[in-house]
């Protein structure tokens, strides 16, 4: 039962893994500081599609369901399994890679846009960046 239910999370985390990988860029307009773990997470997930490099979330998974007793993926990886005529048919794998590429690019640029207009409204205010903001809070 304990592995089956380590199979599962696993699962989650990896669907919460792609989650991440395709919108996380756009998590950075909000909060600037979370651009560096996407940059690092869609940099694996890119070259896990260009040089065929199997997750280490789809081992640790396959190694979960087979000592509960389950069938690892049939050999396949996680969106072969889980995702392909699953939730799209197999033959738009790469419409589906190109537009999630699209998203991500997307994102990046708004982080780009968000961060240049944010630098130039605070020169135009008077203020130099963030130690003004430290040096201005800790005044009286």
């Amino acid at each position: 039962m304990g592995y089956r239910l380590l199979a599962d999370a696993v699962m989650l985390v990896h669907f919460a893994f792609l989650a991440f990988v395709v919108v996380g860029g756009f998590l950075a307009w909000r909060w600037p500081w979370v651009i560096w773990p996407h940059l690092a997470l869609a940099g694996w997930g890119f070259s896990t599609i260009v040089f065929s490099l199997r997750c280490p979330l789809t081992d640790v998974e396959d190694w979960a369901r087979e000592h509960g007793g389950e069938q690892p993926l049939s050999g396949t990886g996680f969106i072969d399994h889980y995702l392909e005529n699953v939730v799209y048919p197999e033959r738009y794998t790469r419409q589906i890679q190109v537009l999630a590429a699209v998203v991500v690019a997307v994102s990046w640029a708004g982080v780009v846009v968000r961060r240049t207009s944010a630098r130039r409204r605070s020169r135009a205010s008077g203020r130099s960046g963030p130690a003004t903001r430290t040096a201005r809070r800790g005044s009286p």
